[in-house]
């Protein structure tokens, strides 16, 4: 065996030979890194899957009499075009859009676009998380929910009304019905008087379904400990905002060797990846460099 031979043998000995994923660090205009991946085998294991890098069609359509395509859900669609690429996190309830991640703070903000807000009245549905990602990436304290049009039996206005409490003295469920143009019809629809509303965590939406607490609709919003008592409805900041954990499994010390921190699809052990072929199970350049040094030394 020649020697250059011997030094690609070792090599592939240390790596394996398998392709490995391309991390993307990007999605849209939001930067992707540890812990999170959009890719398979990126990232941190605890946290796969739970992102999705999705680019929107917009159909285009050929009338029968011209060939111009036009913009029309009327026509048989004959192709597709990119329109948007967004960024979701994945929940067993469903897919909601990203807004931002502050690596900073250790953040995720995320936005639901079929829940109602201070302008817009949606039917109402659940919002769930598994458990795994209650425990790694649960809303933030100052993240609320407001369960909206609640009936007089609503478990949270009767056995379990310690569930709603009072985020701020200046702020409360009244506001939403008096400045909220999707929440005043129901004032209007019961003579004037607000229907019960209630002030909860996600706790409480954790282990009883919108059906169960008996209210028609919820709303959430964050940074609540920011808001002023001259802020109104209209000007919280509607979403939800999580905070997640960081696995402390070396990333760093592969990140300082030039590497990319992600995991074996299968085993799900963590590998420092290199290249889109080599990889190490802690840092890149290590073994290049001892091989070098060895036959430097020994046939040189």
């Amino acid at each position: 065996m020649s020697l250059i031979s011997l030094i690609f043998f070792l090599l592939h000995s240390f790596y394996p030979s398998q392709s490995l994923p391309i991390c993307r660090d990007s999605c849209a205009n939001i930067q992707i890194d540890y812990p999170f991946a959009i890719d398979d085998g990126c990232g941190a294991p605890l946290y796969r899957n739970m992102l999705n890098c999705s680019t929107t069609f917009t159909p285009l359509a050929t009338p029968a009499n011209t060939t111009t395509p036009v913009l029309t859900p009327t026509f048989t669609t004959t192709t597709t075009t990119p329109s948007t690429t967004v960024l979701f996190f994945q929940t067993p309830s469903g897919s909601y859009k990203v807004e931002s991640i502050d690596y900073a703070s250790k953040t995720l903000t995320i936005y639901d676009p079929s829940m109602s807000t201070c302008t817009i009245l949606q039917p109402h549905h659940d919002f769930l998380m598994s458990d795994l990602q209650s425990a790694l990436i649960p809303p933030s304290p100052d993240t609320i929910f407001a369960l909206i049009n609640c009936s007089i039996d609503s478990p949270v206005l009767n056995h379990y009304k310690s569930l709603c409490f009072n985020f701020s003295t200046d702020h409360s469920c009244d506001e939403l019905y008096a400045s909220c143009t999707s929440f005043k019809i129901f004032q209007m629809l019961s003579n004037d008087t607000p229907p019960a509303c209630c002030f909860t965590s996600y706790s409480t939406l954790k282990f009883m379904s919108m059906n169960i607490l008996d209210c028609t609709h919820y709303t959430s919003f964050y940074d609540v400990d920011k808001l002023k008592e001259e802020d109104k409805p209209l000007d919280w900041s509607y979403g939800i905002k999580l905070s997640y954990s960081l696995p402390d499994i070396g990333c760093d010390r592969c990140r300082r060797s030039g590497g990319t921190c992600g995991f074996d699809v299968e085993t799900e052990g963590m590998l420092c990846i290199c290249s889109p072929t080599f990889n190490s199970t802690r840092q890149c350049g290590n073994v290049n460099k001892h091989l070098l040094r060895f036959f430097t030394f020994t046939h040189f």
